[in-house]
């Protein structure tokens, strides 16, 4: 690429979490096994012989589970089949959920309400392929302002970012220098709009028009209907979608993976005990090789991270 596409770390997909009450939508599932039902002890068991239940705060041993926000319209990371969130970090979870004794309850919602619903205590965690950098650790909007407390992340996951174009890429689209005088399509508050945001300040007077959608698969969509010439995504959703979609012919990756960062699940910055037992629990995923079946399963085993590690995002 003739110009470096700023992934959602620093300047870029700051999936920021805007401010805005997380809007659920879609359906739950409970990774793992057991009884699901109101008396079912699922819910109700308060010991476990799984390794690192001890490790738990109190009232998630008590519910027996870590309430999960996400956005499920992310293939592979987390989307949506029948009623069940699946992919690759719902199946993360559940080997997490071993370790842990509990299960991981998904609920989807809106991208840029994960991390409110953190500050409001509507769920435990956010696992949703988000980017872990100092803006989102910090609550700061890109322009520096504090809006929120910020969040920790427990980091487990490394990828880079992609142009998605239509198929045959009509317009030659290989860098973000292509776009100036151009449209564009993007999920609103991730940092994928933010770099957009960036580079229609590079293209000055030859303007580059963005238009944000609640949903990435909208601004899929756009580009599909030739309103858009590209969207933006990490590398690993722009590959599966250009292999998927429309049995391969509507879509193509425009241009190089660029810029590597981490995906971390959030945690409030007050649940330090979670935190550091979400920790815990992934370097024995890791250890013992079932992380490695997860991202082999659906073909992401080159975005593997050797251990676990806490805000190493920039």
């Amino acid at each position: 690429m003739t110009a470096s596409i700023t992934r959602r770390t620093t300047a870029a997909r700051s999936r920021i979490a805007a401010v805005g009450a997380i809007a659920v939508a879609g359906a739950l599932i409970l990774t793992g096994c057991g009884d699901q039902t109101e008396g079912g002890s699922a819910t109700k068991e308060k010991t476990s012989d799984a390794p690192l239940f001890s490790k738990l705060p109190k009232k998630i041993q008590d519910a027996g589970v870590i309430k999960v926000g996400t956005d499920a319209a992310y293939a592979p990371m987390e989307f949506t089949e029948g009623a069940k969130i699946v992919g690759v970090d719902p199946d993360i979870a559940e080997a997490l959920g071993k370790q842990l004794g509990v299960k991981f309850q998904f609920t989807s919602g809106t991208f840029d309400g994960l991390i409110t619903s953190l500050e409001t205590g509507r769920q435990d965690i956010a696992m949703s392929s988000i980017t872990d950098n100092k803006k989102r650790q910090e609550g700061l909007d890109d322009k520096g302002a504090k809006i929120g407390k910020g969040v920790d992340f427990v980091d487990y996951f490394s990828s880079g970012v992609s142009l998605l174009v239509k198929k045959g890429n009509p317009e030659n689209i290989k860098s973000l220098d292509d776009l100036c005088g151009k449209t564009v399509a993007v999920q609103r508050g991730t940092t994928y709009e933010d770099t957009f945001k960036a580079q229609a300040e590079k293209c000055g007077d030859k303007k580059l028009t963005i238009e944000a959608f609640d949903t990435d698969a909208e601004a899929q969509t756009r580009v599909k209907a030739g309103g858009a010439v590209a969207d933006l995504n990490d590398f690993p959703v722009t590959a599966y979608t250009a292999k998927t979609s429309g049995g391969g012919n509507d879509f193509e990756v425009g241009g190089q993976q660029a810029d590597v960062g981490l995906f971390g699940i959030a945690v409030s910055k007050e649940n330090t005990q979670l935190r550091d037992a979400l920790k815990e629990a992934l370097d024995a995923i890791i250890k013992d090789g079932s992380y490695a079946k997860v991202l082999e399963k659906w073909n992401v085993k080159d975005s593997a991270v050797p251990s676990a590690t806490v805000n190493a995002g920039k």
